[in-house]
């Protein structure tokens, strides 16, 4: 059991740093501070909201997955 644990924190604190960096990619973008240096050709703002138009294009289904993706996010 302690190595599941050990994979259960290795993975939320992945995830805090993901989401750190992609915050960060964010501000950099909307601040026009230039392209990001490791993704010259995208658009961080443009990925977000086209996920969250694919969402809300869903409906209900949609608002339901952002509701489980949100409880789990607080439950960690």
């Amino acid at each position: 059991m302690k190595i599941l644990k050990d994979i259960k924190e290795w993975a939320a604190g992945l995830a805090d740093v993901g989401i750190s960096i992609a915050a960060l990619m964010i501000v950099v973008e909307v601040l026009g501070l230039g392209s990001i240096p490791f993704f010259p050709d995208s658009s961080v703002v443009d990925n977000v909201s086209g996920m969250l138009n694919t969402l809300g294009a869903q409906g209900l289904v949609g608002l339901l997955a952002i509701w489980v993706l949100w409880h789990i996010w607080q439950k960690k």
